[in-house]
């Protein structure tokens, strides 16, 4: 457990304290780095020979208000919310790990938080795109940089990852992101949409040889020149629907400079863009690198600073930013929601400047903002959108997991109950425990006062309403 000693925490939670040979990396990627900036073969190998210790993790302050950081974490210096922590908890068995209370990201890659702050102007109303969303770190964090007014569109082009993105969105408890399951190439129908997109291109994976020895196995030279291939075709296919004035950030883990300063290049050389440069501290052990194009990067280097092998670079779109034209007729396959339904689940949810639309039996909360990519993204495959507050049977409501997650409800419309540890495992293990209480109802169940999941107490049983594709199936 993160936050106290569990008695359950007998693992690593599938982590591997990997230490590497040097003659287990491939010789051509070696030789393939000699002269690159920053690149020191002794002490990159050596890095790689040591035992892999490494964990850090970002909080989500939205659940966490009153959180004292322990003794022992170390804070991340360009992340406002990241710490390093002593060791490796098993995460699977921490319930607000379940809960969205916090999310277990590589540090180097919180960097993006930095490039954010430098980038976007404040106060603006921003659309952002996560193009390559999976699982969800980058756009958990973008989420929680942007403003309530601001849309996230994050986007996974494998359909088998966009469920795993979907969950973490959901338990983040993000009320203005729009999931997606597209091509890059769909996104040239919303042409200078948006203002923010952030491509996590696929990579030949050599940065995160230490966390994952299988990726060994899988590099060579030939798969980092089609990675690099892949990786021009997504730019070009996604930059028609970035805005003039708008902020394209593009990033791999991969050391190889043709998948990182060669693709800068090539965006200065055929794209209206502009580098941009992001301040950096000298004792982050972050290398600043200029393209033959002059377009600034960033690597990070296991050896030189405490993360993985990472690659960043950010640009601005030249131009003036043009107010977006819908082209085509307006259609939904959302249902609009009568006035008395609306009546109805107003006694549910908090106040506040929303739309509510129907998809079947269940309702959907959409901020406004949120509400203009029904009609926006029409043509393209909307996987999640906005918060599912659940159905109604005659005047009561269903509640959805999703409504808890994003804390819709009015105050105290439904009673707490904490959970011991052991109880809130099975609850989310969706296994049979004994539970003293003289609640009835519908009824959430919290763990350290963050809410877990609802169930419907019924005298001497419950129903559990956790999401059984999200119940922990070992301990």
């Amino acid at each position: 457990m993160i936050f106290s000693t569990s008695p359950y925490q007998n693992c690593k939670n599938g982590h591997k304290n990997i230490i590497l040979n040097m003659s287990q990396l491939p010789t051509d990627l070696l030789n393939s780095l000699e002269g690159v900036f920053g690149f020191e073969k002794e002490s990159f190998c050596q890095i790689h020979e040591q035992t892999l210790d490494l964990t850090s993790i970002r909080l989500n302050f939205s659940k966490l208000s009153d959180f004292e950081i322990p003794s022992g974490w170390q804070k991340i210096p360009w992340s406002t919310s990241g710490y390093y922590l002593p060791e490796r908890p098993a995460f699977t068995l921490d319930p607000i790990f379940h809960a969205g209370a916090y999310y277990v990201q590589e540090a180097s890659s919180m960097f993006l938080e930095k490039v954010l702050k430098h980038t976007i102007n404040p106060g603006t109303e921003i659309k952002a795109l996560d193009l390559c969303a999976a699982p969800g770190g980058k756009s958990t964090l973008i989420q929680s940089f942007l403003g309530e007014r601001d849309v996230l569109v994050s986007n996974e082009v494998i359909k088998s990852r966009a469920n795993i993105l979907c969950e973490n969105i959901v338990k983040w408890g993000a009320k203005n992101v729009v999931v997606t399951n597209n091509d890059p190439r769909d996104f040239q129908k919303v042409e200078d949409f948006f203002d923010l997109i952030v491509v996590d291109a696929p990579c030949s994976g050599s940065g995160l040889f230490r966390r994952d020895p299988e990726a060994i196995k899988e590099w060579s030279l030939e798969n980092v020149k089609l990675c690099k291939e892949r990786q021009q075709r997504i730019l070009a296919d996604i930059l028609p629907s970035l805005n003039g004035d708008g902020v394209l950030i593009y990033s791999t883990c991969s050391y190889s400079s043709a998948e990182n300063e060669e693709i800068t290049d090539w965006l200065i050389d055929n794209f209206d863009l502009e580098t941009i440069r992001i301040p950096i501290e000298i004792d982050w052990g972050i290398l600043e690198t200029l393209g033959e194009s002059k377009a600034f990067g960033y690597r990070f280097y296991p050896d030189k600073v405490k993360g993985e092998g990472f690659f960043i670079s950010a640009f601005r779109k030249k131009g003036e930013k043009k107010e977006y034209v819908h082209k085509g007729r307006y259609k939904s396959n959302f249902l609009e929601v009568s006035k008395k339904e609306k009546l109805l689940l107003s006694k549910f949810l908090k106040e506040g400047d929303y739309e509510l639309v129907k998809f079947g039996n269940e309702y959907i909360r959409l901020t406004s903002e949120t509400f203009e990519a029904i009609y926006v993204f029409q043509q393209l495959y909307i996987k999640q959108i906005g918060v599912r507050i659940g159905e109604l049977v005659r005047e009561d409501l269903i509640p959805n997991h999703q409504g808890l997650m994003a804390d819709i409800w009015i105050e105290n419309l439904y009673p707490k109950l904490e959970l011991e540890e052991h109880g809130a495992l099975d609850f989310l293990r969706k296994k049979e425990f004994q539970l003293e209480s003289n609640l009835k109802g519908w009824t959430i169940f919290t763990y350290k006062n963050i809410a877990l999941g609802f169930v419907k107490l019924l005298g001497n049983r419950m129903n559990n309403y956790y999401p059984k594709e999200w119940r922990i199936l070992h301990l």
